[in-house]
């Protein structure tokens, strides 16, 4: 499993989220310090109802909290968009991704 992939099942599984998109933006980072040392760039979009009612803010540190074994090692950076299920516009089908 891709690091890409094992970061997404680990946000559907700890969040029980309807919809989560992943992508890897290492190579937009190539020389970075934290790519020498192994360590990630994503971006991530999550849909979860662990997110109503939270601040932008608070629903990031539940996504931190979720992902805390792999930050600064597999992960090195991450930037995230967090929606609740009332918020989301998205096509409630599965991505190609969650298909799989």
């Amino acid at each position: 499993m891709d690091r890409r992939q094992h970061i997404e099942d680990k946000l559907r599984t700890a969040l029980d989220a309807v919809h989560v998109d992943v992508v890897d933006e290492s190579h937009l980072h190539a020389g970075h310090p934290g790519a020498r040392e192994g360590g990630g760039h994503f971006r991530a979009t999550i849909v979860s109802a662990r997110f109503e009612g939270l601040s932008s803010v608070a629903a990031q540190r539940v996504v931190y909290a979720a992902l805390a074994d792999e930050m600064g090692g597999l992960i090195h950076a991450l930037s995230m968009k967090t929606i609740a299920p009332s918020e989301w516009e998205g096509d409630p089908a599965p991505s190609p991704a969650e298909a799989v």
